[in-house]
């Protein structure tokens, strides 16, 4: 389980590590003295410790922005200021601890955090074996993909193509329908391209070199590329 741990003053972090390491021992720990630090991360916890009053970005500002790329991470807002309590509702945050807090209730909030991302792993590993495939219309056919084997597609003239690991397949559609269905593994780097982060083999700042294949990289896009790419090889490295 990783748990980081957001906070501007450096007391307060080494507190909440002792605390946590006391709950979970073999918890990974990855500390934060701002938001910007925070954002500017590759990181990608199951559990997130967050202060609001932060110079800089605050933590609500932090969380709205945290959100947009890490929709699954357990939010736990801890400060010394309860104003914020419904706003936190509006980011999706799982509970709002107030300083100061005894160590029951941090274990009790900590525990419970715990068994939600427990429960939504199991559900995710009972789905896993169950991986549903795109069916795809072409030439009167129906033909089931399974999305771990598309490498990468392209749109060109309202046609979609399809080049997956043993043939390529066109067929009319959107490309933005295709990215919706493919999952978390797939990134479109460009309008007209959508990319399967494992055959990824190398890339510059305007091209990303595939197993088969290439595709363009709109500079807007450059480093959320990165970004992206270097969590799915952390995250591949983690299983």
């Amino acid at each position: 389980m990783q748990i980081a741990i957001c906070d501007d003053e450096k007391e307060i972090r080494d507190l909440l590590a002792e605390k946590i390491q006391k709950i979970f021992p073999q918890a990974v720990l990855t500390f934060y003295p701002s938001g910007e630090a925070l954002l500017l991360s590759c990181c990608q916890p199951d559990i997130l410790l967050l202060d609001i009053q932060m110079p800089g970005k605050d933590g609500m500002e932090t969380a709205r922005e945290f959100r947009r790329n890490h929709k699954n991470t357990i939010l736990i807002f801890v400060t010394a200021f309860g104003d914020y309590v419904f706003q936190a509702f509006d980011v999706g945050a799982f509970h709002y601890l107030v300083k100061p807090f005894d160590d029951t209730k941090f274990e009790e909030v900590l525990k419970s955090a715990s068994k939600q991302l427990g429960d939504r792993k199991k559900k995710e590993d009972e789905g896993a074996g169950e991986e549903a495939n795109l069916m795809i219309t072409t030439g009167g056919k129906h033909i089931a993909v399974n999305p771990k084997d598309i490498v990468y597609a392209e749109v060109y003239n309202r046609r979609v193509l399809l080049h997956t690991v043993n043939e390529d397949i066109e067929y009319y559609g959107k490309l933005k329908e295709l990215e919706a269905k493919a999952g978390d593994d797939f990134y479109r780097p460009h309008r007209a391209y959508l990319v399967n982060f494992n055959y990824v083999r190398k890339y510059d700042a305007t091209t990303i070199y595939l197993e088969k294949g290439q595709a363009l990289l709109a500079k807007q896009n450059y480093r959320e590329f990165v970004k992206r790419y270097l969590h799915y090889n952390q995250r591949r490295g983690q299983k």
